[in-house]
Order: C-alpha cells, then structure tokens, then sequence
C-alpha cells in the first residue's frame, strides 16, 4: 500500500485525468495512477426506510455493523430516494437524473427509455478512468445501457476478481433480506415468535393496532437484524483483504418501504432511506467532517453518482447534464451541504396501479401533489395485497374497525397535502386547508409546479403517449416543454378554488389538443371527489354535463374514459358503454392499461351502480395470461 501522504497528493493529480472513450464490449483499460484512487462499495438493502434502524429513529432495531460504519464516517440524517419502487429507484441512481425528465419513471415500464445525449450509466465513466466495476447482482434499470457499465454484473461479480491489486474498484451488492417479499407469509407464521419484542414495537398511528401489524413490524426488524449482519460481512471481507482503510463504505435503502402505506408511496415512509458513509483512514483528507458526525444537510439519489465520481477524481463534466450534484469529496464544502434543504419526489405507475404524484420537501415542510387524487391510496395492485397486513387494513375498513386517521388511505385524497413533518412525522394532518399556512402552501406549490416545468415532467404526456418519444425522451422533452408546461397548468386546475376553476375547465375540456382534454377531465375528477359543493353544481350544470357527455364519445380512448370515469363520480352517465368501446378502441396494451385503472376505480367506488366483470370486455389483442392487463380483467370477476 502507498503511504498515506503520497495516496493524499497523487489523489488531487488523478482529478484531471480524462480516460479515452472505449467501445462498449472492448474492457476499460487500467489507469497507470489507479492505485492512489480510492476503492468504493455500495451496500444496498432492498425496500427499507430509515424507519426501522435505531441509528436513525428510536423505535428500530440495534443495527451494531452499520452504527460502527457510522462511527468510522458520517452519518446522512436526511437522505432521499426520489422514487418510492424499486426500478425507478435504481435507475436515478445510475444515472443521476429525475425520472420524469428522461422516461424512466414508471416501474414495471412497457419499453427502455433511450439515454439523453452525453449521459452513461455512471460507471461507464469509473471503468474508463480505470475502475474495476462490479454489481452483485440486482440491476432493474428502465434505461438501454449504451456502454456496459460493468466489468461483472452477476451472482459471482466480486471486486476480488479485479486484473491486479493496484487497481481500484467500485463494487455494488444488494441485499435481498429486507425485501417486501419476506413479508408475504401466511397466517400460520403468526404464531412463530419474533426477536424484536412485539409488545413493544412502535406502530404509525394510520395502521390498527393488531396482531397482524405488530408481529409483522417486529419481523421486519428482525430482517434488518439480518441486514446488519450481511453488512458485517462486507467490512470483514475488506479487512481481511487489507482494502477497508482505502475504501469508502456507503449503506443505505434502495427506497422506502415496505410495511403498508411505505413501497409505492411518496410519503416519508416511501423515500427517506438510510445512509451511512464509513471514511477510509488512507482518504481520510477528501472529506472535512469528524467521523462520528451527522449532518441533517439534504442528499437525495440523483447526487450519489456525482459523489462516487468525485471521490474517485473522475471530472464531473464527464457525467453529461445529470441533475445531482455531490456531497463528499475534494470539491464539496460541508457547510454547504449542511445547508441543502430540498428534495423532491415522484411515483407513477406501479405494476398494473396508475397514479401520478409529485413531491417537494423544503425542511421539515412538504407538499405533497396528488393529481389523480379521486383514487385512494388503497387502489389495488396484486403483489401489494399479498401481504397479510395490507390484506388485514383493507378488510377492517370495509367492516367499519378503522378511525378516521386509518381510514386516510382507503378514501380519495385532497389534490394537495400539506405536512409539517417536525410536529407531524407521519403525514397525518394535512394542513393545506389551513388560512395559518396559506403562504407556505402557496410557496411550495410554485417551487413543485417550476420545477416540473423546468424538467419537461414527461408524466403529462401519459405513458401510451411517452412511448412514442422514448427514442430521445429528453431532447422531445425540451421539444414539448411548452405543451407540457400547459398540461401541468391544465392539471392545476384542480387546486383553484372552485369560482375560477369553473370556468377554466369548460373551456380546457373543449379545446382542440387531445392531452389538455384529458387532464381537464382529470381535474374535474379531483374536484369532484374533494369537494361536495363542486360535486352537486357539476352534477347540475347542463352546460357542463353535455360537454362531458361530448367529451365521452371522443375519438382518443383515453379523453373519452375520463369522461366516463367523471360521469361516474358525479353518478350522472353510465360509464361502462364507453369504456367497452374505448377498450375496443385502444391503441395499445399501454393505453388499454391505462383505461382499465379507470374501470377499476369505477368498479370500487362505494355503492357504485355500474359494476362490472371481465365478460363486459373484449379487446383488440389478447392479453398476456400472467401479464398486468390479465390482473385486472382476473380481479373483477373477484366477490
């Protein structure tokens, strides 16, 4: 090994050294000053927030690997995943851009988003300035890969495979112990006991209080017991290796998650991860914090690249316009990162479930942007209601057992929510309608709804429409960004108040551009389902009911089911006629997807007079047998 005070001087030389581009199957040749780079492992446990570690909230369990990861570095208080599921997740990750803005947002995607001009998954970059790089094993990324990022990306990729011991590597393993998919048990599991004592265990107030949800909160904790010796095996193989004092150590949760209410959702539980950066004592001089500190400076998924890009002395311009920026490293300043306060957040679809939501957090304040919020939280999707506890709160709630706080999640939201996070941790009390917080309601709505704009949110165009630009997602983005800046504001309406919105969505559902249609009708759905009085004058107002029976017979099948679906809620029109027409109609798998969330939505509301069963329906192909349009179809025919 080098000596320290050579590993510190070569380190900054190494900063402006720019590999030659390679081609995509040719390996990345080794960088003659490699061997005073530092080595960095990421250490990735799936579908957990910061919530059940006692390093990060009092009520988790004793993780002692991480907390002696934490005393070696920094602890990150306030770090984000800007993605609440795991592919969009992981795609910010790779390469440090909002979803929305390049394609990639919807998990389960129909197709692969095309990279934007000048940008690479980012170890492309570490492997062409000599990097050894290597992902054990999960990758589930929503973007093409242009040049291969890994070195080795399987079950056996390992940084001990590397061409000498003078070459540095950046090693990913993700850890699958923690994933929502431990805790589809059946019932009989209910009677093994628990380490974490399920007495004590803490539950949010939006969940009852029951067997069920305590024996599967105490279980989970105890899968993040197992995480926390999993991460133990890593520092041991390192030290073992003789490499752990050149290695800077990142662990932290792929996303939120993954009781209910956490995996999918935009809320605290959905986003705010772990973070622990364990300093290597040989680099100690690229970071200037105290080991052992913490700082509540706000990191989210997009600056991850930049940051092992940066501590490795690979040039940031390289990394193409990438939306992160770093917070460790030669050119980072720990006040100024201190002083980062803002994060945002978005979810669309996930599996066969569409909603589109939007979030911004500025300190302890957030906002919250639901704009298809006339569905509940609680709208199906299969792999959610496998687990026990989902299939417990549903069941409770349609038998009356619930209170108004845990009864939230099952009925239609505000458009907005409000949360004051210091007094409210748990997003309970929304605060929107609050004249007290009037100012900063106003404030955050301008800084969600700018920065939309600012990233051509491709969420406006719909998927069936997104598919049609994802050869360059970016480039069209910025093609569209007037039409889509008008989407956004068409969208908005729906958070006017109810004298101005009036007008504005008579003439937004007359106009002559099919999206702006559609995203009237969509506000007119949040209206509706929000407001009562709004409800009972559409519901009376001729005007408006011809031109939404109108907008019904519209050419374009996704414009026509929002007709249908807001005829529904209003309770004026059978819906059931147009959406067998429209699905008969339907352009694509993609738009026929879409459309059946609206018959779903329609099938569960409450007292509905228009039920409907999978034999109502025919369609222009045949759906895949375990594909997610046959989910939906199989799950109306269920009592």
């Amino acid at each position: 090994m080098f000596p320290l005070m050579l590993r510190a001087v070569t380190c900054s030389l190494a900063i402006a050294f720019v590999a030659p581009v390679v081609a995509q199957d040719q390996p990345a040749a080794t960088n003659p000053t490699s061997t005073v780079r530092p080595n960095i492992v990421w250490i990735m446990s799936e579908d957990n927030s910061k919530h059940y570690l006692k390093h990060f909230d009092e009520t988790g369990v004793e993780t002692p690997a991480i907390e002696a990861m934490a005393a070696r570095g920094i602890t990150f208080d306030r770090a984000f995943s800007n993605a609440p599921v795991c592919s969009t997740a992981r795609t910010t990750l790779i390469t440090a851009c909002y979803g929305p803005r390049i394609g990639t947002q919807f998990h389960r995607r129909t197709e692969l988003a095309t990279l934007p001009r000048g940008v690479e998954m980012f170890p492309v970059w570490l492997r062409q300035s000599g990097y050894y790089t290597t992902n054990q094993s999960k990758e589930d990324y929503n973007a093409k890969k242009r040049l291969q990022p890994w070195d080795d990306s399987s079950k056996k990729a390992s940084w001990k495979n590397r061409p000498s011991d003078e070459t540095p590597f950046f090693h990913v393993v993700t850890f699958a112990d923690s994933h929502e998919g431990r805790l589809h048990f059946g019932v009989d599991a209910l009677q093994k006991p628990t380490k974490f004592d399920q007495k004590s265990v803490s539950l949010p107030p939006y969940f009852p209080d029951t067997q069920v949800f305590r024996h599967t909160a105490a279980f989970y904790r105890d899968r993040m017991s197992i995480i926390d010796e999993k991460v133990a095996g890593v520092i041991e193989q390192l030290t073992q290796a003789g490499e752990l004092e050149n290695t800077f150590v990142f662990y932290f949760g792929d996303h939120g998650g993954v009781l209910p209410r956490g995996k999918g959702y935009i809320y605290e539980s959905g986003l705010h991860v772990p973070l622990v950066v364990r300093v290597p004592e040989n680099y100690r001089g690229l970071v200037d914090r105290e080991l052992g500190s913490r700082t509540k400076g706000f990191v989210s998924f997009i600056d991850f690249a930049p940051t092992v890009l940066n501590l490795a002395g690979v040039p940031l311009d390289e990394a193409g316009p990438i939306d992160g920026k770093a917070f460790l490293g030669k050119h980072t300043d720990a006040t100024e990162v201190d002083s980062r306060d803002t994060t945002f957040g978005y979810a669309d679809r996930m599996d066969e479930k569409y909603d589109l939501v939007r979030s911004v957090r500025v300190g302890d304040w957030k906002l919250i942007r639901s704009f298809e919020s006339f569905q509940p939280d609680a709208m199906w999707a299969d792999y959610r209601y496998k687990m026990l506890a989902y299939q417990q709160w549903r069941a409770r709630y349609h038998t009356g057992k619930l209170n108004a706080v845990q009864s939230q999640f099952f009925k239609p939201r505000p458009p907005e929510l409000l949360f004051n996070l210091a007094d409210d941790p748990h997003e309970v009390n929304n605060l929107a309608g609050d004249p007290l917080h009037g100012d900063r309601l106003t404030e955050l709505r301008m800084t969600l709804t700018e920065h939309l704009k600012r990233t051509n949110d491709l969420g406006f165009l719909t998927e069936a429409g997104m598919l049609k630009i994802l050869d360059e997602p970016v480039a069209n983005g910025k093609r569209l960004s007037q039409e889509i800046a008008r989407y956004i504001d068409t969208a908005n309406i729906a958070v006017m108040p109810w004298d101005q919105a009036n007008k504005a969505l008579l003439s937004a559902i007359n106009s002559g551009d099919m999206l702006q249609r559609y995203w009237a009708l969509v506000a007119a759905s949040s209206i509706a389902a929000s407001n009562r009085s709004a409800n009972l004058d559409m519901a009376a107002d001729d005007t408006f009911l011809k031109l939404v029976r109108r907008r019904a017979l519209d050419p374009e099948p996704l414009v026509a089911s929002r007709a249908a679906q807001l005829a529904a809620i209003l309770q004026v029109e059978d819906p059931r006629p147009v959406f067998q027409r429209t699905l008969q109609l339907s352009q694509s798998s993609t738009e026929a997807l879409q459309i059946f969330n609206m018959v779903r939505h329609v099938n569960a509301l409450p007292g509905t007079p228009y039920p409907m069963g999978s034999k109502l329906f025919r369609l222009p192909f045949q759906p895949a047998p375990q594909g997610l349009i046959q989910q939906h179809l199989d799950h109306l025919d269920l009592p």
